[in-house]
């Protein structure tokens, strides 16, 4: 495991970022597992100044992403299709044929996760797979549980995660309460994993997913089995922690 500490969330963009631009430099076609959220917003925005400054070509990339809200259309402005398209796709010159997000407005559980685990497969996974965590140390939409969910699944949204982005909506009761998501064991797939933390309430975290046990309880602690993980983390996020 590489932990990279950043003073702050624009030096934590630019590194995490020039990790994710050194992957398409080496492997043009390569597959990105990415993310939605805040966290990822400032990479996303120092990739788009790479590719708009010539130094980057995305246009034999593919890419999946990790999670979907259930029962949101691609064009609900909460989406996270609509998200990656507006922070991301469209300033750069992926094909957006080549983009992957779970449908959303398949409600058949069973057939999506299916269909979503097969178009990762066919791509013959994923080169780098970049990952937020959440307060509970959820990565994806994985919440603690009593075991690792192994493929895509459909879940069922904790409290703590409905209430940590109801800020995106017009009230709690307006937050999807499931979502589709890769699984740990899709994740534990990926060739390589980045994950990205800012700020103080990230801290405990941070701390129970590195230097804690490797329990479901804390899902993104499975991470410490990788054999090739990259966290980019700033000074708040890591205040927990002993380097």
């Amino acid at each position: 495991m590489n932990i990279i500490k950043a003073k702050d969330y624009d030096d934590l963009s630019r590194k995490a970022a020039n990790i994710i631009a050194a992957q398409v430099t080496l492997k043009p076609d390569c597959v990105l597992g990415l993310a939605t959220g805040s966290s990822p917003l400032g990479t996303y925005k120092q990739l788009i100044d790479g590719y708009n400054n010539g130094d980057l070509d995305f246009s034999r990339v593919k890419s999946v992403n990790l999670d979907e809200y259930k029962g949101l259309t691609k064009d609900n402005d909460q989406s996270y299709f609509y998200f990656m398209y507006n922070n991301f796709f469209k300033h750069i010159n992926i094909d957006v044929n080549n983009t992957n997000v779970p449908d959303g407005t398949e409600l058949d559980s069973d057939k999506e996760c299916a269909r979503y685990n097969a178009v990762i497969e066919s791509m013959g996974g994923v080169d780098l797979q970049l990952l937020g965590i959440g307060r509970n140390g959820h990565i994806g939409f994985n919440e603690p549980d009593e075991e690792f969910v192994k493929l895509t699944h459909c879940v069922d949204l904790q409290p703590s995660t409905i209430e940590a982005n109801k800020r995106f909506f017009a009230s709690a009761d307006d937050v999807p309460k499931q979502a589709y998501t890769m699984g740990i064991q899709t994740i534990m797939n990926a060739k390589n994993i980045l994950l990205i933390a800012s700020g103080e309430d990230k801290a405990e975290a941070i701390r129970n997913a590195f230097f804690g046990p490797i329990t479901p309880h804390c899902p993104a602690s499975i991470l410490q089995l990788h054999k090739s993980v990259y966290v980019v983390a700033d000074e708040a996020a890591l205040s927990l922690c002993n380097l």
